[in-house]
């Protein structure tokens, strides 16, 4: 897990109702803040204690615009302080340093709590709304956890097949280079019983070059490879034949 700084806080129930801007709008911002900040304080290392820190921290940022629009001062102060001491949070560099903070910001959190209740009542139905919101939420989480297992997975997979094609290929240039050096290796018999040059032409390139190939374009390269060296064996062996190297011998 990637080490997130931490940034936490803040809860805010949002209170009383501006002309435009409803401070319920921001419930499930602060509790999903405050809901991380609990996980943050809870945690046993500063890993998990500054991702779980980031998370509120983000949350907070999305609700503080709305109780700063539906007039909610108490629980915006509130936010505005738990804002400040994460900037402290940042910076630590223990455990003990940053859960000094995350406390810090915790108690804030539940004075929010207060603060909230006296600028908004919420109805049981939209206590019922927050809680499904809240609950969607964490099924979102767990939906993006999914993925993200999901996308490793794959990629490990990705890679074990590119390994298995690296190995498959492996075997295919050994096989192949014997076939090649084994007709190269008779060429030169041949050649070497009627005297002639026994160089014979292959220019194969290095063997990492070879594994960028894929496995047709290996079964091709060398066929014409033999191809080309049976065809230069026959020519050089014609030439041979049909100069002064060669006694000819009369019946």
């Amino acid at each position: 897990m990637k080490n997130y700084y931490i940034f936490l806080l803040s809860l805010l129930f949002i209170t009383q109702i501006s002309a435009q801007t409803k401070c319920s709008e921001a419930d499930s911002d602060v509790n999903y803040a405050y809901s991380h900040i609990k996980s943050s304080y809870d945690s046993n290392n500063i890993s998990d204690l500054k991702y779980f820190a980031y998370r509120s921290y983000e949350a907070l940022n999305r609700a503080k615009p709305i109780l700063e629009a539906c007039g909610c001062d108490p629980t915006l102060t509130v936010t505005i302080d738990g804002i400040e001491l994460l900037k402290k949070v940042e910076t630590a560099e223990t455990y003990e340093d940053g859960r000094f903070y995350v406390k810090r910001a915790r108690e804030l959190s539940r004075k929010g709590i207060g603060a909230l209740d006296s600028c908004n009542q919420i109805s049981m139905e939209e206590e019922e709304l927050l809680t499904l919101e809240m609950e969607q939420n964490k099924l979102k989480e767990k939906q993006l956890e999914l993925e993200q297992q999901q996308q490793l997975l794959q990629r490990r997979l990705l890679e074990q097949k590119e390994k298995e094609l690296v190995v498959q290929k492996e075997i295919l240039i050994t096989n192949y280079s014997a076939a090649l050096n084994s007709n190269i290796n008779s060429y030169k018999e041949a050649l070497r019983n009627f005297e002639c040059d026994l160089q014979i032409r292959t220019d194969i390139p290095d063997h990492s070059e070879l594994l960028k190939y894929s496995s047709d374009q290996l079964k091709q390269y060398f066929s014409k490879a033999i191809k080309t060296a049976s065809d230069h064996y026959l020519l050089k062996l014609e030439n041979c034949l049909n100069s002064d190297e060669l006694t000819t011998i009369d019946d």
